[in-house]
């Protein structure tokens, strides 16, 4: 699908850009969001349908993330914490990839 394709190619780029920019002192890293309750989801899946409900019991820590959620995680990227770390996709995703292949 469209959608397939054009992750497959943005994680490729991140990789890219990662070897590319490293000596220049540039990380390039990804964020792969999970189900995120953003307004336009909540808007196409009402909290009390059946088909959110499934989406919630098949995370892990059993809860939709939160816009937060994913600030976190382009903060921690973002942090003199990363600074070794490049080329990385990390899913904030509260274990719905687990076990699922690649990001």
């Amino acid at each position: 699908s469209a959608y397939a394709a054009s992750k497959a190619g943005l994680l490729g780029l991140t990789r890219t850009w990662a070897l590319e920019l490293g000596r220049d002192g540039i990380t390039v890293n990804a964020i792969a969001p999970g189900p995120i309750a953003t307004p336009l989801f909540t808007a196409a899946n009402p909290p009390d349908a059946p088909r959110t409900r499934a989406i919630i019991d098949a995370v892990p820590v059993g809860r939709m993330g939160t816009a937060e959620d994913v600030a976190e995680g382009v903060g921690f990227f973002l942090s003199d914490g990363a600074g070794f770390i490049t080329g990385q996709t990390l899913a904030v995703c509260g274990g719905i990839t687990v076990g699922k292949g690649t990001v």
